[in-house]
């Protein structure tokens, strides 16, 4: 099996742990807003409007993130309400990120007369692509506990201080982290090919979302996450409601077009206007 035997925390200063986790998210929102600021002006947008709106989407997207992780452990938080603000002691959710990060961006898209489904359907691959580095500090960090597995590929993590040995030991547990950065990759690809090929804005985006979240769904019957009813945890019940809501978007809103409409990140507006006036 795969050994991980990495302190879950990198160093700590004036009595405040850095962690791996934290590290690699923090690089993860570096590099997505980063790319959708240079892929900005191949879409018709300014680069300074794509920052503008990314600073409120990650403040939106940190909110969202410990809600819905406090939400999922209330037990614990309810005897401990001071504990709710305490974000540098971990505990934050993927889906509560990029369900706060889309809410608080489009809410400011939205007053400042931004185009919220270009900006939403420019997002959609930097996420997918933040999500993955992102996850490489879960990963050494083991506070992603799975179930148990005796196959080759399988995780064991050997410090003390990792939640995954706290809860198996030196049993291998299913490298779940990795089945969704391969889910990813794998759904990046898609929406990199579908880029500027579906219509109208905002779909490449609905797609994203429901592709992560049919992926999520399955690969969460390996985590070993609190339990809410039926063997769901909550990152199942999130993945149906944002299917509910974004698949019969994409069947009755979704359309697919022309190549010479293509606006992307692989295709220039002068390319795109080239291929129209040849039309």
């Amino acid at each position: 099996m795969i050994e991980i035997p990495f302190n879950p925390t990198m160093f700590v200063l004036g009595g405040l742990a850095f962690t791996w986790h934290g590290f690699f998210a923090f690089v993860g929102v570096v590099v997505a807003v980063f790319l959708v600021g240079r892929w900005a002006p191949r879409a018709g947008i300014d680069s300074d409007v794509t920052f503008a709106t990314a600073v409120w989407a990650i403040m939106g997207g940190v909110v969202g993130a410990r809600l819905v992780h406090v939400i999922d452990r209330w037990d614990i938080y309810s005897s401990n309400p001071a504990d709710i603000l305490a974000i540098w002691n971990g505990g934050i959710a993927l889906f509560g990120a990029i369900i706060g990060g889309f809410g608080a961006g489009a809410l400011y898209a939205k007053l400042q007369g931004y185009p919220i489904g270009r900006l939403a359907d420019l997002t959609a691959p930097a996420l997918l692509i933040a999500q993955s580095i992102g996850r490489i500090g879960d990963i050494i960090n083991g506070e992603h506990v799975s179930k148990a597995t005796n196959a080759w590929y399988g995780f064991i993590y050997s410090h003390p201080d990792s939640l995954s040995n706290q809860v198996h030991g030196n049993l291998g547990s299913h490298p779940v982290i990795v089945y969704e950065m391969l889910w990813n990759t794998a759904v990046l690809a898609l929406l990199w090919y579908m880029w500027g090929k579906i219509k109208p804005d905002g779909m490449l985006f609905a797609l994203y979302i429901s592709l992560y979240s049919f992926g999520r769904f399955f690969i969460t019957f390996l985590r070993e996450d609190k339990i809410w009813f039926a063997g769901l945890q909550e990152a199942h019940l999130i993945s149906i409601l944002v299917m509910v809501v974004a698949v019969p978007l994409l069947v009755y809103r979704g359309r697919l077009v022309a190549r010479g409409e293509e606006v992307g990140p692989h295709v220039s507006l002068r390319e795109s206007q080239g291929q129209k006036s040849r039309k």
